[in-house]
């Protein structure tokens, strides 16, 4: 897989940011998790909504990145899916529309999941703004893609919580869609952290923008990887040596 468009990075600490969403994060989690920032000439807008963070790209029209936690008691909650996507309120420039992704052949993709937001109305409403959604193969969209959306609320169910980064990977010769000119992603991110045993572990996945059914360990891949591809360092404020394990390689029993 190439490499997506080159980006410089630095970091900001998503504790900090997280403590303005529902919930924020425990003490012993501040300073180890962090958002990717990008450098001043990337197009970036960060948003921060109740239940998730999104660095907004108004140049793609997508995001560029989104981030939050997911405890257990959100796994369940009363709240339906509403269906009604929507402008982000908390930006004002250019969002994609309903009518850039009519007759495009491409589903609108949540990165932060419906169903991980249940637990509260106005962050469900908050998950249909455009600017948490991508296009998305309806095959992946519907498939693959919410399995692993599943799977985070039975490991968030397990562990008590898990911390999730996600977002697309996109090339510099990437399609775009309707009058907006929407990026299409070619592919998709995701990295989890869980609590285990007083220490954490991670797991990252990549998935192609395409149709395909397949078991999760097609789409595993190390940490590591995943940040050589997007150039995002994701838990540099652990310990080098610790960070070099939990980036490295996975251990699949957390993970079944």
């Amino acid at each position: 897989m190439k490499r997506m468009m080159p980006y410089s990075f630095s970091a900001v600490i998503l504790a900090v940011v997280l403590t303005a969403c529902g919930g924020g994060y425990p003490p012993e989690i501040e300073g180890l998790i962090e958002l990717p920032k990008y450098d001043k000439s990337i197009s970036q807008r960060i948003i921060i909504h109740k239940g998730f963070v999104v660095s907004y790209n108004p140049e793609w029209k997508v995001p560029n990145w989104v981030a939050y936690e997911l405890t257990a008691d959100e796994t369940d909650g009363p709240y339906g899916r509403e269906n009604h996507f929507d402008f982000d309120p908390s930006y004002e420039g250019w969002q994609a529309d309903n009518s850039d992704y009519r007759n495009s052949g491409w589903s609108r993709g949540h990165m932060v999941p419906a169903n991980h937001l249940k637990w509260d109305s106005s962050a469900m409403k908050e998950s249909f703004y455009y600017t948490n959604i991508c296009p998305q193969n309806e095959s992946l969209n519907n498939h693959d893609w919410k399995y692993l959306e599943n799977d985070c609320c039975r490991w968030a169910n397990k562990y008590g919580r898990v911390y999730i980064t996600c977002g697309p990977i996109i090339y510099a010769d990437h399609e775009t869609i309707g009058n907006g000119k929407v990026a299409v992603p070619d592919y998709f991110f995701k990295v989890v952290l869980a609590p285990v045993n007083g220490t954490y572990t991670g797991i990252g996945f990549i998935f192609k923008n395409e149709a395909g059914h397949h078991p999760q360990d097609y789409y595993v891949r190390s940490i590591d990887e995943i940040e050589d591809i997007t150039g995002i360092d994701f838990f540099s404020s652990l310990p080098d040596e610790e960070e070099m394990n939990l980036e490295s390689t996975f251990e699949a029993k957390y993970w079944k």
